[in-house]
């Protein structure tokens, strides 16, 4: 098994074998092209988002500047909108479902190191998957950390740091992230906070 092969199975590996930087060097170059697309021609955006991940679904948008390893880990779904500043280190799957709206500065990481430092300073380091569900609403500067899922139909608060799994249909907040409440039926009818909206085709 190749330092890639070990990388992609979740074991410990080593970035720099096996072709591997070659690999981010390839990604890097297309997201330097990403990131320096002129406004003018915003039109490419959507179709350097496809080649770049290894998954893209329809009307799926990221707002430059955009940063990550190998973008062939990174699959997004249908309706996905990632705003300024999103880094995702993907030397492990991250999978991101239908209708995702992500704000900025968010990091995803599913990259880590070994504890001891005898450990990590043998070179040695690993990925684990992250999992997000549909109809996700990710606040700004969160960080979600290597092996967590969070559940469909959840928002994570602005500024949270994401160690644990979250559950479906949850608003959940702070350093570690938590469950703050449950989101109800009676949500539906809010637009921010106590303010009910004031149309009806919400």
């Amino acid at each position: 098994m190749n330092q890639k092969e070990r990388m992609l199975s979740g074991l410990p590996y080593k970035a720099w074998l096996d072709g591997l930087s070659e690999e981010r060097m390839a990604c890097k170059k297309q997201i330097h092209a990403f990131n320096l697309l002129p406004p003018e021609e915003e039109d490419r955006a959507e179709e350097m988002i496809h080649a770049l991940l290894g998954k893209a679904g329809k009307d799926a948008w990221i707002n430059a500047p955009f940063h990550c390893d190998y973008g062939y880990n990174i699959e997004v779904g249908d309706n996905f909108f990632a705003n300024y500043n999103l880094t995702i280190l993907d030397v492990a799957k991250v999978v991101i479902g239908n209708n995702v709206q992500i704000a900025p500065n968010v990091s995803i990481y599913t990259a880590g190191h070994p504890v001891h430092p005898d450990s990590r300073n043998s070179g040695y380091e690993y990925g684990i998957p992250v999992t997000i569900g549909d109809n996700v609403w990710i606040g700004g500067d969160v960080v979600i950390l290597p092996g967590v899922t969070i559940g469909s139909n959840s928002i994570i608060g602005a500024g949270s740091v994401v160690t644990k799994d979250v559950p479906e249909w949850v608003i959940a907040a702070g350093n570690p992230c938590k469950a703050v409440r449950k989101i109800t039926e009676d949500d539906r009818k809010y637009y921010y906070k106590d303010r009910e909206f004031d149309v009806s085709d919400y």
